[in-house]
Order: C-alpha cells, then structure tokens, then sequence
C-alpha cells in the first residue's frame, strides 16, 4: 500500500516579475515565466537577488516551470554556474522544442542540470540532490 505525503510545500514567498512568476520554498525556488519572455541577464540579476535573500547561507535548488514558450539568453549560465549554493538545475515541460533547448543550455551551465517531463520527478531530483550535498557538507 502506498501513502501519499501529507506534508505539502509551503510557499515561503511569491515574487512577480515583469517577465513573470517565482515561488521560493524552503529549499527550492520554482520560475514560471511569460509566453514570448526573454530571461536576459538583468533580468536574471532579480532572480540572484532572490535566492540571495533567502539562500544566502545553505543550498537549494531551482526549478524552471515551462508552461510557455520563452527565450533564454545563454549568457546567464555562465552566471549561474558560479553560485555555489546552486546545488541541483531542473527543467520540467513537456515539449519537444524544449528538450532540445536543454541540450544547448546544457552545454553553457555545465553543473547538475536535468530535464524532466513531470514536476514531480523535477522535484524528487532537487530534494536528492539537496540531501546529498548536505551529506557531503557534514564531512
């Protein structure tokens, strides 16, 4: 038999962008942006920004919702990949554009990045890769 969690996730706080949602939880963020955004680099400053308000001194993970179609300047990665505290990178959607996109996004993070098709699975990743650091941090 197979319980479901009864403990949900709180939404510690919810920021709206100009190019649109960002819900922070305990250790994760999760991004929802706009159909026709574009994630430039100012525009990932106000990200950092938010995980530096409530990630300055532990790990988390972000995960980037897409529900529409944006564009990504891959300039960023090379920004993100310097945060430390960036411990696990995934992607959910279910479209095959953006399976592809993640190949080439891949290539500039070059960190712990994964691709998932159920948020779900994007979510278990985040946590694993949240508890495996922490173990590592211990030592």
């Amino acid at each position: 038999m197979k319980f479901a969690s009864t403990k949900k996730a709180v939404v510690v706080r919810e920021y709206q962008l100009d190019i649109g949602n960002v819900q922070v939880f305990d250790d994760y963020m999760v991004a929802t942006f706009d159909e026709g955004a574009t994630v430039t680099l100012e525009r990932t400053y106000q990200i950092i920004g938010i995980s530096e308000i409530h990630f300055r001194d532990k790990d988390f993970g972000y995960i980037s919702l897409r529900k529409n179609s944006y564009a990504v300047d891959p300039t960023v990665y090379n920004y993100l990949r310097g945060m430390q505290n960036l411990i696990a990178f995934a992607i959910v959607s279910k479209k095959e554009i953006d399976m592809h996109n993640f190949k080439i996004e891949k290539l500039f993070y070059k960190k712990n990045m994964e691709f998932f098709i159920e948020f779900d699975n994007a979510l278990a990743w985040v946590k694993k890769r949240l508890k495996s650091s922490k173990k590592r941090s211990k030592i």
